[in-house]
């Protein structure tokens, strides 16, 4: 099968929900060194949603996906983030082993990985904020990273966290809300309003 095969098989995979269990092995064979970066990368973004969705299913694979972390190609580690943020939503358990690693992600020299990680985040913190209890100080510095998209999403890690558990995000609402009025980009300023504002309602 050709490389553009595969991915066609892979994108007809991806939109065929209902057998996305049923598939999950065949799919993961797919991180095998004989596909390409092309056909690596939309397995491991599959993998994730399936993960999501089964993660019992999912489980024998999270070491495999987590090896990608530490590849040469950013792509392949952005993937590998985003897998690992959506199957630690389903379940925080299967990600513990490789957590502290997904931490050191955000400071990958690719700004597409530090984003990815941002969301995997937020991802994992829907379901288990507690792991973020003590490293939102992380999120506040990203706010100023040399790339927009990363600026842009690190304000929704507040808004998560502040949903769930405002107590971790009040410190910080004095600083949200002087990025919110004074920060140079608009969706920055939003996003870091949007934050305060969902906090500021849960405290009460």
């Amino acid at each position: 099968m050709s490389n553009e095969e595969m991915l066609k098989q892979l994108r007809n995979i991806t939109k065929d929900k209902k057998n996305w269990k049923s598939r999950i092995d065949y799919v993961a064979s797919k991180l095998d060194d004989d596909y390409s970066d092309e056909v690596k990368a939309k397995t491991l973004w599959i993998l994730g949603e399936m993960g999501l969705n089964y993660p019992i299913e999912i489980e024998p694979y999270v070491k495999g996906i987590a090896i990608y972390l530490d590849d040469e190609n950013p792509k392949l580690r952005e993937r590998a983030v985003n897998a690992l943020g959506r199957i630690g939503r389903a379940d925080k358990n299967l990600i513990l082993d490789y957590f502290n690693q997904l931490m050191e992600m955000r400071n990958d020299d690719a700004s597409n990985v530090r984003l990815a990680f941002v969301w995997a985040c937020e991802n994992i913190a829907t379901n288990s904020p507690e792991l973020f209890f003590e490293k939102m100080d992380l999120f506040y510095d990203m706010i100023f990273d040399c790339n927009e998209k990363v600026r842009i999403e690190s304000p929704e890690m507040f808004r998560v966290m502040g949903k769930r558990k405002p107590q971790c995000v009040e410190p910080y609402l004095e600083k949200l809300e002087l990025i919110a009025l004074n920060d140079t980009h608009p969706i920055v300023r939003i996003h870091s309003e949007g934050a305060v504002r969902i906090t500021k309602k849960e405290l009460k």
